[in-house]
């Protein structure tokens, strides 16, 4: 089982790259869980043409729950699962995910399904506990992070990568480099080699911007899916093939009873 967390700056095109990332995968044959843990819940959307219900408003709605509830089906076959969110102004989004999760693993689902790919897609703008989980607490082996050459995007991506080293004395994750979502910015290509050198890192993939991807989000589909012989759903394919190429194969990983707490969410 190869367990990956995808983050980026809300907005960057994280959930787009994170679904046609799947997609491809699934497409191949492998069984592949996109786990969604932005409190927006529109990680899969373009897998499964809809917003489904999240994990986190099937808790408050219903006393007796199954993976049914909370796991559906998308496109070649992706499961996909959304963490969701307290209500506007109700509580703590991380700490949203933390229950979500708490959830899935009493409920058992990766024995259940048996996903041979996890993607965890993450918001990268914080880093406190809750949107931290995937990597700090085992969940997630490898980290790759979305961004352009924009000043925030980059910032957000230095964060994480900062996170995930201080995560990597503890045996959790690792981070495996940056995937250029271009913008168009001017030296883009440099601006991101540079970020990634400063991080010890590297840059492991570059995407173009191209109007294939906003059609198909038009039509709440993937590239991989909505226009398959195109030169991106391509492009999409090498890049989940990287992505899976240099994750790691783990078994077992730890519950959520492993945690040993912090500032964050306690």
């Amino acid at each position: 089982m190869r367990r990956i967390a995808i983050y980026g700056k809300g907005g960057i095109g994280k959930s787009t790259t994170s679904s046609n990332i799947s997609d491809a995968l699934a497409e191949s044959g492998l069984t592949v869980m996109q786990i969604g843990c932005d409190p927006k819940a529109d990680s899969t959307g373009l897998l499964t043409g809809k917003q489904i219900p999240t994990v986190l408003e099937t808790m408050r709605d219903k006393n007796e729950r199954t993976l049914e509830d909370m796991v559906h089906t998308g496109s070649n076959g992706v499961l996909c699962v959304e963490c969701g969110g307290p209500r506007p102004g109700t509580g703590c989004a991380g700490r949203g995910i933390i229950a979500a999760f708490q959830e899935l693993d009493r409920l058992d689902a990766m024995d259940v399904y048996h996903p041979d790919v996890i993607i965890y897609d993450v918001l990268g703008d914080v880093v406190c506990g809750g949107f931290a989980m995937p990597i700090r607490n085992g969940y997630a082996r490898d980290v790759f992070v979305v961004t352009s050459g924009e000043r925030m995007s980059l910032y957000a991506a230095n964060n994480i990568a900062t996170a995930v080293n201080d995560f990597r004395k503890d045996g959790y994750a690792r981070f495996g480099g940056l995937i250029q979502n271009s913008r168009g910015v001017v030296d883009e290509d440099k601006l991101i080699d540079e970020a990634a050198e400063g991080m010890g890192s590297e840059v492991i993939f570059r995407l173009p911007r191209s109007p294939t991807v906003q059609t198909c989000e038009k039509r709440n589909m993937t590239v991989v899916s909505g226009e398959p012989d195109s030169p991106m759903a391509a492009l999409y394919r090498d890049l989940a093939k990287t992505i899976y190429g240099r994750s790691e194969d783990i078994s077992g990983g730890l519950k959520l009873d492993d945690c040993t707490g912090c500032d964050d969410c306690e």
